[in-house]
């Protein structure tokens, strides 16, 4: 199972030019089915893909329908084991705590990769690796 964070589903939707091949890249990637993801990385998504200043910004109705279109996919719920986890794994690792949550919603689904380009590629947390997909188009 490979962990998918919310750039990856911001750059499915992007129109723009300059992030065309990052585009074809997540929706290839979103094409796959051992997929997970978590409920933050949703909320993220809708909320960055709605934002009123985003170019090309989705209605409400779009992302919900791609949000529930996603949901095909494992999807971490927020609980108070989970906020623990990330709260441990900030103070180990020295992660933000939203990063952290990421980190340890992919360990709770049994991933050993995180797919994104906001943290380091490569880098692991005790089994759990930073993937960038997007490294081989930069």
């Amino acid at each position: 199972m490979r962990f998918v964070d919310t750039n990856v589903l911001l750059y499915a939707i992007s129109r723009a030019p300059d992030e065309a091949g990052k585009s074809r890249v997540a929706r290839q990637l979103l094409d796959a089915t051992d997929l997970a993801l978590s409920v933050q990385v949703l909320q993220e998504f809708y909320v960055q893909a709605t934002r009123p200043t985003r170019k090309g910004a989705l209605t409400p109705a779009s992302a919900t329908a791609l949000v529930e279109a996603w949901l095909r996919f494992p999807a971490q719920e927020m609980t108070v084991a989970l906020m623990r986890a990330g709260l441990a794994t900030t103070t180990k690792h020295h992660l933000s705590y939203w990063d952290s949550t990421i980190v340890e919603a992919a360990r709770m689904q049994g991933c050993e990769s995180v797919w994104s380009e906001d943290m380091s590629h490569g880098q692991n947390f005790d089994g759990v690796r930073i993937v960038n997909p997007f490294l081989a188009i930069e």
